[in-house]
């Protein structure tokens, strides 16, 4: 028997459309279309209700009616083509980590990822008797797991422990790490767990709160501080455009002049050379190499040969050591008071 070439979007819609064929009456097949958005977008109650000249309360039964009749026919196996369907689910699933959103389930099925053919996959997961849906609300995305491993109240269980273990971690760490803290064997059933959940964000293999820009950068300021912190070293504002051009950032399309102008604003950024940035948090003082120079004498709280004093400022400066001593035979607030020796002037 030769192998099927049509797209898997096609293979849904005529599922979908066989499927619908076993509604007997053709309002009902126009709700269940209608309200979970088969073939164009969804539709509310009320909606529907004036289409066909019913109450919003009508159309709610007549949906939650056809839909239990229609799940108890898929127990029975009696559904059209949903056994094979199932079975290909069930395989993606498996490979995922037991459960996904419905976006990536659709993207895995074949190449169109549409707002209706992610409607079809939700709807005939929810008819399929090996499979829970997770409806999308303020914390979850709209996800399928395989019922075997979860059932809805034990799945968000699940991600209610991941979330209070990074919570309790406190930064943005590997799956792995977390998996252990949470107490989930496999790490990639808990990455697969935390992909539901829309408090969890990950950036670099690394998940944490949503809320942290070092996982979930919403803004220039906040990737340029996660490309500081993941190179760990100082950064040329030109380094930095680069780093984010080739990131895994959503946004990338950022100038240098609007990199270099947000550089200069936030205060977590320290300019510690010619155009070069360090964060705060590694220990560096904002300021000009004078006030550097200024610092190192007032902690000393004595004259410090010049040569101490240019290696206690090129730790937290990039610049040349003539600048240094620029600085310090040249500003009115150093006095020379032994050869080669200064301290701040009264």
């Amino acid at each position: 028997m030769a192998q099927s070439t049509k797209p898997e979007s096609e293979s849904t819609i005529n599922l979908v459309t066989d499927i619908l064929k076993t509604i007997d009456r053709e309002r009902e097949r126009e709700i269940i279309a209608r309200r979970f958005g088969l073939f164009d977008r969804k539709e509310t109650l009320e909606l529907i209700g004036e289409l066909l000249g019913i109450t919003r309360e009508r159309v709610r039964q007549l949906e939650k009616s056809v839909v239990m009749r229609l799940k108890a026919t898929a127990e029975q196996h009696e559904l059209p083509h949903l056994v094979e369907f199932q079975a290909r689910l069930l395989k993606i699933l498996s490979e995922l980590g037991q459960v996904a959103r419905v976006s990536d389930l659709t993207a895995k099925l074949g190449t169109n990822t549409s707002r209706e053919e992610q409607a079809r996959v939700s709807f005939l997961a929810q008819l399929c008797p090996d499979l829970v849906v997770i409806n999308e609300d303020d914390n979850f995305y709209h996800s399928v797991a395989i019922k075997k491993v979860h059932d809805e109240k034990a799945l968000k269980t699940e991600v209610a422990k991941l979330v209070e273990s990074i919570k309790k971690v406190n930064e943005p760490k590997p799956i792995s790490d977390i998996a252990q803290a949470a107490n989930i064997a496999d790490p990639v059933h808990a990455e697969a767990l935390a992909t539901t959940s829309k408090q969890l964000a990950t950036l670099n293999k690394r998940w944490g709160l949503v809320k942290w820009p070092a996982v979930n950068p919403k803004n220039i300021r906040d990737k340029i501080y996660v490309i500081l912190k993941e190179k760990g070293k100082h950064l040329h504002f030109n380094e930095i455009a680069v780093a984010i051009k080739d990131s895994d950032f959503k946004r990338k399309d950022v100038t240098t002049q609007a990199i270099h102008n947000e550089l200069i604003k936030d205060s977590r950024f320290v300019l510690i050379g010619r155009g070069i940035y360090a964060l705060k948090e590694w220990g560096y003082e904002r300021g000009t190499v004078s006030d550097i120079i200024a610092t190192v004498l007032k902690k000393e709280n004595g004259p410090l040969h010049r040569d101490e004093i240019v290696k206690r400022v090129l730790k937290s400066r990039y610049v040349k050591e003539t600048t240094i001593l620029l600085n310090l035979q040249g500003k009115p607030q150093f006095k020379r008071v032994a050869k080669a020796t200064y301290s701040l002037a009264e």
